[in-house]
C-alpha cells in the first residue's frame, strides 16, 4: 500500500457547526479543503485503528466524490473496515442505526440536510461518534483545533471503489463493505411497530397516503417500507429517486418547500395522511387532510399515545425538547408522570439524556422527532409511529389531534425564519435584545405583562457541562412567550428564527383560530422589542412554519 503524506496548510474556517462543517460546494472543491478536514477527525481521535467506521450521506452533488477520498485517507490513517452505503447513499438516522449496531468507533455523514444541492449548492460533513450521534462539543473542538494547525494529510495511491455493486473489497489494508443502504434500517423499524397491524390498515381500501421524498435520501427507505414491507399502492412514494442537486428543490419537509405535498392534502380528493422528508432523512412533516401538524403537536401526540406502539408499549422514561419548542409535550409529561427536559437545540444534547436512559422520546420545533432506537432524529420512524397510531385508533389525523387539544390545551406556536440576513446586522439585532434584559420583567406590552427575560443557559445533567447565549427569550405572565435564535445550519449570511408561543386551555372552541392571528399580539411586540424590520431589511420572514 502506497501512502502518500501530502502538504498542506490549514483554512481559517473548518469550525463545525452543531451539524458538522457546511460550506457550499465551491468551497468543498478547494484544493486539500476537503482532506485537510477529514484528516483532522483523524488527528483528534484516539485508538480508531483496527475499528469499524461508517461511512454514507444524501447523494447530494460531490457526495460520491468526496466518498473516494475519504475511502483512501481512512485507509492511510490505518482504519480496520468502512461500511459505505451502497451508491453512497446512507440516511442519518440510518448512519446512526448502522454505528451502534456494528460497533463502529464512529460515521462520517456527507450531508447539508435541508439545504439546497447541486453544483453550487450547500454540502457537508458531521462526524458521529460511537453511540450513534452528532460529535459533542468537545470532540468537535478538538477536530477545529487539530484543523488549525494541520500540516499534512494521508492518503493512499489506489483506484475508486465501484459504490453500485453491494461487494467487499481490501484497499491497502482496509476492508470496504458495500453494504445494502436501506436493510438493517428497515429490519430496525420493523422491530418497533406492528407491521402487521399497519400492513392491514394500509391495505383495507379506507385508507391512503403519500410520501414525498423531495428527491432526496430518504426514496429508497419509504420505497422498501411503505410500499414493499407495509402494502401501500404503487406510487404512494413520490420523488423516490435521490438526485444530486435534489430536482431543482429544496429539501426540507415544511409547508412552503413541500408545496406539492400541502396542495394535494388541502385539495380535492385529498389522501388521508401525507408526510415528507428532508435531504438526510432526519426529518418530518405530518399532514392529515386539510390538516397540519406543527412538529411541536407531534411530539406531543406521540408522547401521549406511545403505550400504543409495541416497541414503546412500557412507557416512557421520559422526554425532552429544545427550549423554543412549544411547551406542548410538557404538559403530556406532567400527566404521565414523568420527567420533561428542556435542552437547547441540537440532537446531540438529547444523546446524553438517550444514553443514560433519562428520556425516551425527543423532539425539536424544525420537525425532528426520535427516540432511543437511534441517536438521530429520524423521518420515517416519525411517520411510521403515526401509522401505526392511526391503524390501532382508526381516527383521523385531525381528529386525534384535536382530542389532544381537549385534553390537553392547544398551544398556538408558529416559526418566523428571515433567511440569508447580513451576519452583523443579525449579531445587532441580538445584542440590542440581550441589553434589554434586565429591565424586561414587569414591563407591560398590550395585555401581555412580562415575568421573565433571559439569554438561554443549559446544564447538563449527566455531564455538568453548560451552554450558555441558546436564545433570547421573552415569557408572559399568562404563559405565552417569544423566542429569538440564530440558527447555525445556513451557510450564506445568517438565518434569524422567531418562535411565537400561546397557551388556549382546554376550550375546545377557542381551537379553531388562525395560528396567525392567534399570534398576532406576539408578532407585533417581537418587532417592537427587536426592530426586526430595522435590522434585516425584510417587510416579512421568508419561511413561516
Amino acid at each position: 500500500m502506497n501512502v502518500h503524506t501530502v502538504s498542506t496548510q490549514p483554512f481559517s474556517d473548518q469550525k463545525p457547526g452543531t451539524s458538522g462543517l457546511r460550506k457550499q460546494v465551491p468551497v468543498f472543491q478547494q484544493r486539500h479543503y476537503l482532506e485537510n478536514f477529514i484528516q483532522s477527525i483523524f488527528n483528534s481521535l484516539d485508538d480508531y485503528r483496527g475499528k469499524t467506521l461508517v461511512l454514507g450521506g444524501d447523494g447530494r452533488y460531490y457526495n460520491r466524490t468526496a466518498i473516494q477520498t475519504i475511502l483512501k485517507m481512512a485507509a492511510a490513517n490505518g482504519v480496520g473496515r468502512v461500511l459505505v452505503g451502497l451508491g453512497g447513499i446512507l440516511s442519518t438516522p440510518a448512519a446512526s442505526c448502522l454505528i451502534r449496531k456494528n460497533q463502529a468507533f464512529g460515521g462520517i455523514i456527507l450531508s447539508a440536510s435541508h439545504n439546497p444541492g447541486g453544483p453550487e449548492g450547500d454540502f457537508g460533513v458531521k462526524f458521529n461518534t460511537s453511540n450513534g450521534g452528532p460529535a459533542p462539543e468537545k470532540v468537535t473542538s478538538a477536530i477545529y483545533e487539530a484543523s488549525k494547525t494541520i500540516e499534512g494529510y494521508q492518503i493512499i495511491e489506489a483506484s475508486d471503489i465501484d459504490l453500485d455493486t453491494l461487494s467487499i473489497v481490501q484497499l491497502g489494508e482496509t476492508t470496504v463493505e458495500v453494504i445494502d443502504s436501506v436493510a438493517d434500517y428497515a429490519d430496525l423499524m420493523q422491530s418497533l411497530f406492528d407491521f402487521d397491524r399497519i400492513r392491514d390498515f394500509m391495505t383495507s381500501g379506507k385508507f391512503r397516503m403519500s410520501f414525498d421524498a423531495l428527491h432526496a435520501v430518504t426514496g429508497p427507505y419509504a420505497k422498501a417500507l411503505l410500499e414493499d414491507r407495509l402494502g401501500a399502492r404503487e406510487g404512494t412514494v413520490q420523488n423516490g429517486i435521490p438526485l444530486e442537486d435534489f430536482g431543482g428543490g429544496h429539501p426540507d419537509p415544511n409547508l412552503v418547500y413541500a408545496h406539492d405535498l400541502v396542495e394535494l392534502l388541502f385539495g380535492d380528493n385529498a389522501p388521508d395522511f401525507g408526510a415528507a422528508s428532508d435531504g438526510d432523512g432526519d426529518r418530518n412533516m405530518i399532514l392529515g387532510r386539510n390538516f397540519f401538524v406543527t412538529p411541536s403537536d407531534s411530539l406531543a401526540v406521540l408522547a401521549a399515545n406511545a403505550t400504543l406502539v409495541p416497541g414503546y408499549k412500557d412507557g416512557l422514561a421520559g422526554v425532552a425538547r429544545s427550549m423554543p419548542t412549544s411547551a406542548a409535550v410538557d404538559r403530556v409529561a406532567e400527566k404521565l408522570g414523568i420527567d420533561c427536559y428542556e435542552t437547547p437545540t441540537g440532537w446531540k444534547f438529547f444523546g446524553n439524556l438517550l444514553d443514560v436512559g433519562k428520556a425516551t422520546l425527543c423532539g425539536e420545533e424544525s420537525f425532528g422527532t426520535g427516540s432511543n432506537h437511534v441517536r438521530e432524529k429520524d423521518g420515517l420512524w416519525a411517520v411510521l409511529f403515526w401509522l401505526n397510531i392511526l391503524a390501532v385508533r382508526e381516527q383521523s389525523v385531525e381528529d386525534i389531534v384535536r382530542e389532544h387539544w381537549k385534553t390537553y390545551g392547544r398551544n398556538y406556536y408558529s416559526r418566523h425564519d428571515y433567511e440569508a440576513v447580513d451576519k452583523d446586522s443579525a449579531t445587532a439585532l441580538m445584542e440590542n435584545l440581550r441589553s434589554q434584559l434586565d429591565s424586561m420583567p414587569g414591563q407591560t406590552f398590550g395585555n401581555y405583562e412580562v415575568k421573565y427575560a433571559d439569554d438561554f443557559s443549559y446544564t447538563d445533567p449527566v455531564d455538568g457541562s453548560v451552554s450558555k447565549n441558546q436564545g433570547v427569550r421573552i415569557g408572559f405572565t399568562d404563559g405565552s412567550r417569544i423566542v429569538f435564535r440564530l440558527s447555525g445550519t445556513g451557510t450564506q449570511g445568517a438565518t434569524l428564527r422567531l418562535y411565537l408561543e400561546s397557551y388556549e386551555p382546554d376550550d375546545a372552541s377557542q381551537h379553531d383560530t388562525d395560528t396567525q392571528t392567534a399570534l398576532a399580539d406576539f408578532i407585533q411586540i417581537a418587532e417592537d422589542v427587536a426592530q426586526i424590520r430595522k435590522h434585516t431589511g425584510m417587510d416579512k420572514p421568508t419561511v413561516i412554519t
